[in-house]
């Protein structure tokens, strides 16, 4: 396991060697269920070739369209109710697709349908197979849960499992930037369920041993810096102007290392724009900046020492500094239930033979189980998607061998849950 690679995940815990107890209910695992998951994989590699092949970058507003018509018609096909949902910001519809079941729980299961890559990428990045690994953009994040959803429900569909009251799918178009058309519809769905499970992948056993779930995420935020200086002739009278992208150069770097003073926070400059012809001194500038947030007060600390820090002496005279910054995504934390639908998953995983299961810490990459997990109604668990790795890089790829378990385990989390929603509280 390369150090780097490692890096996305602060730290491993490994539930340990099995014991009697996770032997014993290996012995006990469904095995029409798990017979059923293998025998599913060839149907899962052609969903994921259906899914990939649709370039569907957040921006790509036709190509997420196209693809949420595909997936309300999967929806549709597997029996549920679909309704398409209003993006609050204008962009491409969600996609809610509601059974209904005799049972007493209430679980959602939520996958994204966007990218990160831009339309075109499929020319240098296409879908392949090569011997264990399917490669394609998205494919991993977070196309693979999208078919892990799909294919659970196919599978106890096909086995005439009703053990719950609702079930709701929700995919959305716009996780990748933060999910400001989605976020709160995803919030205000969570706190009507009992348990969100979320379908973002597991790294991938090559790059991690052994397929895993997540405990916690980093809340993300914008950050925004603009300076206003004095625009002039930049060949003949220089001396005149006010150069906002030098005084930005400058402030980038002042305030660059502030979050390392700032318990739970992390920051990067990542965009600047200056000026729109060659020939003028540029009197405005801008950047802007990627937070990560690990604790409730992050963003109020760290706003305010950047708001100190550009109070600071400047470079250039008579320029202005602002920042503004804006909480995007909440901070996802499984908490004591959420532990306890990982506690589900270790030793489902368990059933395989006494398969481990790992127990991912956090990440500073984000995800919308902040966003379910905000109301505090619903026991949240992230990362049941398919092991994979090269998200939001080139040759991303999800690991075939972990088709058949994952699709167990959603499945297998299913039942049991419906089953416990009948057990005395």
């Amino acid at each position: 396991m390369g150090i780097a690679r490692a890096a996305l995940y602060t730290a491993v815990v490994v539930m340990g060697t099995v014991g009697a107890g996770a032997q014993a209910q290996a012995a006990a695992a469904d095995a029409a269920l798990r017979q059923a998951a293998t025998a599913e994989q060839p149907a899962v590699i052609a969903t994921l070739r259906d899914l990939v092949t649709v370039e569907s970058g957040s921006t790509d507003h036709e190509g997420v369209a196209t693809l949420m018509g595909y997936l309300d018609t999967r929806l549709q096909a597997l029996g549920a109710k679909v309704e398409r949902v209003a993006s609050a910001t204008g962009g491409p519809d969600l996609v809610r697709g509601t059974f209904t079941g005799t049972g007493a729980a209430k679980v959602m299961l939520i996958a994204h349908a966007d990218t990160v890559y831009d339309r075109g990428i499929l020319a240098t990045e296409p879908y392949k197979q090569d011997g264990n690994l399917l490669y394609g953009p998205g494919i991993a994040d977070d196309k693979g849960g999208i078919a892990v959803i799909l294919h659970a429900l196919a599978l106890l569909k096909a086995r005439g499992w009703n053990d719950y009251a609702t079930v709701t799918v929700l995919f959305n178009p716009d996780e990748e930037i933060g999910s400001p058309g989605s976020g709160e519809t995803i919030a205000t769905l969570a706190a009507q369920h009992d348990v969100v499970l979320s379908f973002e992948p597991s790294p991938a056993k090559a790059v991690i041993e052994h397929e895993g779930v997540l405990l916690s995420a980093a809340g993300t935020s914008q950050v925004t810096m603009v300076v206003d200086g004095v625009s002039s002739h930049a060949g003949a009278a220089p001396e005149q102007g006010r150069n906002a992208l030098v005084e930005l150069a400058h402030r980038i770097v002042q305030t660059k290392d502030v979050a390392a003073g700032v318990p739970g926070a992390q920051l990067n400059w990542t965009t600047a724009s200056a000026g729109s012809v060659r020939n003028q001194i540029p009197a405005r500038a801008e950047a802007g900046g990627d937070v990560r947030v690990m604790q409730a007060d992050a963003n109020d600390n760290l706003r305010a020492a950047l708001e100190a820090k550009v109070q600071e002496a400047g470079l250039v005279p008579d320029t202005t500094t602002r920042v503004t910054l804006e909480p995007l995504r909440p901070i996802y934390v499984a908490g004591e239930r959420g532990q306890a639908l990982a506690d589900l998953a270790r030793d489902i995983y368990a059933e395989l033979d006494g398969r481990r299961l790992l127990m991912h810490p956090t990440t500073n990459g984000g995800t919308d189980a902040g966003f379910a997990g905000r109301s505090g109604h619903a026991a949240v668990l992230e990362g049941l998607g398919l092991a994979g790795w090269g998200y939001h890089a080139h040759r991303e790829y999800i690991e075939i061998d972990s088709i058949p378990p994952r699709l167990y385990l959603a499945s297998r989390m299913l039942i049991e849950l419906g089953k416990r929603a009948h057990a005395p509280r």
